[in-house]
C-alpha cells in the first residue's frame, strides 16, 4: 500500500478563482501523486494552471468544512507561484505537475516539489482530530458504505470526541454527523442513495 498524506489541496482556473479541498495526496518517487475523482473542480484547474499546493493543517474544521458545503477558508499568496496556501496551514509545499498518467476515473498527476515552507508550529497529536479526519473520509463515502459499517465507524470514533475533542473538533464533528443523518435520512425514507 502506498504511503498517503491527508492535506488541504489548493488549485486555481486561469482567472485565478481559488479551489479547495481535502486530498490524500500518495508518495511517489521524489513526489507526490494527486488523483482527484472525475469530474472535479481540482482536476480542472490541474488541467488550466498545473500548479497546487499541498496545505498541512491540524484544523480539522477545514476538512470537515470542505464536505458540508464550508469551502471557503482564508487563503495567503505564495511569492513566485500562482496559487494560493490555506493562512491556516502548519507547512505547505509547492507542487508542479510534470506528467499525467490519465485515467477514466482518477487521473494521476505527478508532481514534483518545488518549494517547502513551514509557517506554525505543530504541538501534537490529539485523538479527536484524527477522529475527525477519519469521520470526514467515511463521509467522502457515504454512498458506497452500508447502513451498519457507518454506524459502528461512528460509534468507535465518537470515543475519542467525547473523551478529547476541544471546541474545533467538536464544530467539525457536528458539522460531517449532520451530514451522515441527513444521508440516513434520505436513505430510510427513499431506500435509495441520498448523495447530492
Amino acid at each position: 500500500m502506498p504511503y498517503i498524506r491527508e492535506s488541504i489541496i489548493t488549485t486555481v482556473n486561469k482567472a485565478g478563482g481559488v479551489h479547495i479541498a481535502p486530498i490524500g495526496i500518495i508518495a511517489e518517487k521524489d513526489g507526490w501523486v494527486i488523483a482527484p475523482f472525475r469530474p472535479s473542480v481540482t482536476l480542472d484547474n490541474l488541467a488550466e494552471v498545473p500548479f497546487a499546493i499541498a496545505n498541512y493543517t491540524d484544523d480539522v474544521r477545514i476538512f470537515a468544512g470542505c464536505l458540508t458545503g464550508r469551502k471557503h477558508w482564508p487563503t495567503v499568496a505564495v511569492d513566485g507561484f500562482p496559487v494560493p496556501r490555506l493562512k491556516a496551514a502548519l507547512a505547505h509545499s509547492v507542487l508542479e505537475v510534470e506528467s499525467v498518467d490519465d485515467d477514466g476515473m482518477r487521473p494521476r498527476h505527478f508532481c514534483r516539489v518545488v518549494q517547502e515552507e513551514t509557517h506554525a508550529p505543530f504541538t501534537g497529536l490529539n485523538r479527536a482530530k484524527a477522529a475527525v479526519l477519519e469521520l470526514a473520509i467515511l463521509v467522502s463515502r457515504l454512498g458506497m458504505l452500508p447502513r451498519d459499517k457507518i454506524e459502528a465507524e461512528i460509534a468507535y470514533l465518537s470515543i475519542a470526541i467525547e473523551k478529547t475533542a476541544g471546541e474545533g473538533e467538536k464544530e467539525a464533528w457536528d458539522w460531517l454527523m449532520q451530514r451522515v443523518g441527513d444521508h440516513l435520512s434520505g436513505e430510510d425514507a427513499s431506500g435509495e442513495d441520498a448523495r447530492g
